[in-house]
């Protein structure tokens, strides 16, 4: 399918899904206020109390079906709403105004809201000026009800809305008709509008800027909420592929689409985050529609190995930021360069044992231009701060502190440059080299969390190549070693206060997950189709009888009774539950 056709509009992909309906545009009237004269300054304080007590009343009825839509911690957004016309020192500074200048009530309500929005707008946090636009809602309201207009919207059912600017209340409102998706000239990821999409699963993109001016009423429209584009008009290869998507991902198993937005919790309560490993960017539509909870690995090697050359900070920049705007509000966890070993390099570069060689962070050190270009890409697409980087290849508190060294400036660099970023981004590490899983304890005071990666972690602990087919039954990912150190691990991070996730290809092994969820895992992170297979499992597994086996497995000296015991407790108490879950 290609994206770039002239009929089709590219924005952010605020609410994931597909749309196919016809448009309706749908504009306010927009009420000019000016400065008039008043007289009777208690008619017009009058005035405005009528109008601020009718808003009130607008909202408790938005605030009553938001919370039938979408449940009392989204509906909090109207909460918010009514709490500011009920603001004590904004009443008074408009009530003062109104007796000292003697203007109308309409006039100051604009005026002195205004001031507020302005700030807000001139902010740098991207989350400030997206406020501006609820406030918006809030100002018109009031003086909509102070000139007495009523507000006059008629949409058809199951029509795809193109708008300016949607508020949340807007949002609310019109899934009574079942609207089938948005589409913004304005607005971005962390606008109420398109957080209530997101709840309501309306597929959503917004920040178009030319939506209205290009799409008419009528038009056929097709809202793609996972890659951000809006295509007017299809022609019938457009419409057959749209609709063709569409119904694949209808026949998703009715008991796991019910799945999809309940949490990965164990029957005794435990919950365990699970995440997606992504290599292409085509995989993102599954990491949403199988219900992952963010992005636990981001190889970007792949994207890497897509060119002979590497790619220059802005272009990595486009592809980071792509994938955090389609996750938020979930997390996008990208692990900076992993090359060498396995993973071919593109430079002409011999050595006797890639595996134990050039690679990971010990590359990148070495190539600090290369790496300050992955790490200002990385920082730059964190505006929304959903997003984590993590270190590859770390054997040493050393390489740990060169490489936060190296981030620092290029903070610095961002800030001179006043280019934006999340001062407060999360910097992890994978542990994968046994040096580091020894030393658990200490790594955990220099980073914020750990990813697990088994693949290496196993071969360097039992000293066996696991490419190599002569000695492939010697690479035992349940080797009484491998269990103990997993143990280890996650023990002393635990006790230093970071998150621990798994990525490895244990993960996936539906026999592994009781044991990793015994050991006390927070996260699992695995390929996007094996999330549904891990969510029914661990909703159907009990912690407490999880850790016993884990605490057993601990004791056990041998790689056969370790599999043997994890083999029995699957079969005894998961089989059923796994069995035949795509049907």
């Amino acid at each position: 399918m290609k994206h770039d056709k002239s009929n089709i509009l590219h924005g952010l992909a605020a609410a994931p899904g597909l749309a196919i309906a016809v448009a309706h545009l749908y504009t306010k009237e927009e009420i000019k206020v000016i400065p008039e004269d008043i007289t009777d300054i208690d008619e017009a304080l009058n005035s405005l109390h009528q109008a601020l007590e009718k808003s009130k009343k607008e909202l408790r009825k938005v605030f009553d079906l938001a919370v039938d839509k979408l449940g009392e911690n989204r509906a909090a957004i109207f909460e918010a709403q009514l709490m500011i016309l009920d603001d004590p020192i904004l009443i008074k500074q408009i009530e003062d105004r109104i007796r000292n200048e003697k203007k109308s009530p309409d006039f100051i309500v604009d005026d002195e809201i205004s001031k507020y929005q302005k700030m807000m707008r001139r902010s740098s946090e991207t989350y400030l000026k997206e406020r501006s636009h609820d406030i918006e809602d809030i100002k018109q309201r009031i003086i909509r009800n102070i000139k007495k207009r009523k507000w006059i919207s008629r949409i058809e059912n199951d029509v795809n809305v193109v708008a300016p600017l949607l508020t949340p209340a807007d949002s609310v409102l019109f899934s009574r008709v079942n609207v089938k998706g948005y589409v913004t000239d304005h607005g971005g990821l962390t606008s109420h509008a398109a957080i209530v999409a997101r709840s309501l699963n309306i597929p959503a993109v917004v920040g178009l800027h030319d939506a209205t001016a290009k799409i008419r009423n009528g038009d056929l429209i097709i809202v793609d909420g996972f890659h951000g584009n809006v295509i007017i008009n299809p022609d019938s290869d457009q419409l057959n592929y749209f609709k063709e998507r569409i119904e694949k991902l209808s026949l998703l198993d009715s008991e796991l689409s019910a799945l999809k937005d309940l949490p990965a919790e164990t029957l005794d309560g435990r919950k365990i985050k699970l995440l997606a490993n992504l290599d292409l960017q085509d995989e993102i539509d599954l990491v949403m529609q199988n219900g992952a909870e963010g992005i636990g690995l981001v190889r970007t090697e792949q994207i890497f190995q897509e060119h002979d050359i590497f790619p220059e900070e802005e272009e990595q920049f486009k592809i980071y930021k792509g994938l955090a705007e389609k996750l938020f509000p979930n997390d996008v966890t990208i692990r900076t360069l992993d090359i060498g070993g396995d993973k071919v390099l593109p430079v002409d570069v011999q050595e006797p044992n890639p595996f134990l060689g050039w690679r990971g962070v010990r590359l990148l050190l070495d190539n600090k231009n290369l790496f300050k270009k992955q790490i200002r890409a990385i920082l730059r697409s964190s505006i929304h701060r959903n997003v984590k980087m993590m270190i590859p290849m770390i054997a040493s508190i050393r390489e740990i502190r060169e490489s936060k060294k190296l981030i620092e400036e290029c903070k610095q660099e961002l800030r001179i440059e006043n280019l934006q970023f999340d001062e407060e981004i999360k910097i992890g590490i994978m542990i994968e080299v046994p040096s580091a899983a020894v030393m658990a304890k200490e790594y955990a005071d220099e980073v914020s969390f750990f990813s697990i990666g088994t693949n290496d972690l196993i071969q360097y602990l039992l000293a066996v190549d696991r490419g190599n087919d002569i000695i492939s039954n010697l690479y035992q990912e349940f080797h009484p070693a491998v269990v103990r150190t997993l143990n280890h691990i996650i023990t002393e991070g635990k006790s230093g206060g970071v998150e621990i996730t798994i990525c490895g290809e244990m993960a996936a092994d539906l026999i592994a997950i009781p044991l990793l969820v015994g050991l006390g895992l927070d996260a699992i992170s695995v390929s996007p189709s094996a999330i549904p297979f891990l969510k029914r499992l661990i909703r159907n597994l009990n912690y407490s009888e999880a850790k016993r086996l884990a605490d057993e497995c601990l004791k056990l000296r041998t790689e056969p009774e370790i599999n043997h015991k994890l083999k029995n407790f699957y079969e005894s108490k998961l089989l059923d539950v796994t069995k035949n879950i795509f049907n």
